[in-house]
């Protein structure tokens, strides 16, 4: 066999992969997701459960684990897509120091900031200044901290839940673009959590600042937040901040955060010195939710427990 055919089964997977973040960049990204918002939220009847039925075959959902395990259950689509769980279904790590995987997924990237700069793929990196939405007081409060980037497949679970127990402090809305957040745009797209609308969620904890930032994807007909409900849509041109309500929500370690109404991704930054990653916790690494991602050092951990 030559060289040539060797290394074109890998040629062609780069060009299909550059197609599919080309195509990603002429698609008008926000209408699509807006009909895939309509189209999720129709009451179909016996199309709904075809639909969902097909789903859990061709993505290997474990419906099992739902509180609602029949496909029968759920009249629209969004409702199967944004599923609770069964109570017993993600025990949480019991170690009063551990900070929780706060969804299911995979590990992208997990790791130390450089400065502001933070690993979005191998050789790519953005500023976490601008994935907090242009604030330089608040990503000094990050530099050199902690991160975790967890991506949700169509088959995991897509609520978000809390890593360690906070109040809310402050919730801001960055529009931007739509671009699919799975690995190959991830590692192609440059820039790519920082150029996709997000809701960024920040919190006061027994280990600091914590901000919670959940990423929009294309065909993400919304983001929603426990406490606010809908953030995303509608959309507008300008980063929004949403003040706290008039009593600011004090969330449990595990509790439900909010949810996506289709897949994305979840970034969680720490300042420095407030957690040691677990070694396992590598990026590709698959990770459900309230399993251990890492520890809270120091006096901090002290506090969590008690």
């Amino acid at each position: 066999m030559s060289p040539a055919s060797r290394s074109a089964p890998g040629g062609l997977r780069s060009a299909r992969e550059e197609l599919f973040v080309a195509l990603q960049t002429v698609l008008p990204q926000h209408p699509l997701s807006r009909f895939m918002q309509a189209l999720t939220r129709l009451p179909a009847g016996a199309l709904t459960t075809l639909a969902v039925r097909a789903f859990v075959r061709a993505y290997g959902v474990e419906l099992d684990e739902a509180a609602a395990s029949s496909p029968q259950a759920y009249r629209t689509f969004n409702a199967f897509f944004t599923r609770a769980l069964r109570a017993d279904a993600r025990p949480l790590d019991p170690r009063p120091a551990a900070l929780l995987a706060p969804a299911d997924g995979h590990i992208s990237e997990i790791g130390r900031l450089d400065g502001d700069r933070m690993l979005q793929a191998k050789g790519r990196h953005f500023d976490v200044g601008t994935l907090l939405g242009g604030d330089p007081n608040l990503a000094a409060t990050f530099a050199g901290g902690a991160f975790a980037t967890i991506y949700l497949a169509p088959r995991d679970y897509h609520r978000v839940h809390m890593p360690l127990t906070g109040t809310l402090r402050d919730m801001r809305h960055v529009p931007g673009r739509l671009f699919s957040v799975n690995a190959v745009t991830a590692a192609r797209v440059p820039r790519l959590y920082a150029r996709n609308e997000r809701v960024v969620c920040l919190f006061d904890t027994a280990a600091g600042p914590l901000a919670v930032v959940l990423v929009g994807a294309i065909f993400v007909g919304g983001i929603e937040t426990v406490w606010h409900g809908p953030v995303t849509p509608p959309r507008g041109a300008r980063l929004h901040r949403i003040p706290p309500p008039h009593q600011p929500p004090q969330l449990e370690r595990g509790a439900e955060l909010g949810r996506f109404n289709m897949g994305s991704t979840v970034i969680l930054l720490l300042p420095p010195g407030r957690v040691s990653w677990l070694a396992e916790r590598t990026a590709r690494a698959p990770v459900r939710m309230g399993e251990a991602l890492g520890l809270l050092t120091g006096i901090h951990s002290q506090a969590q427990a008690g």
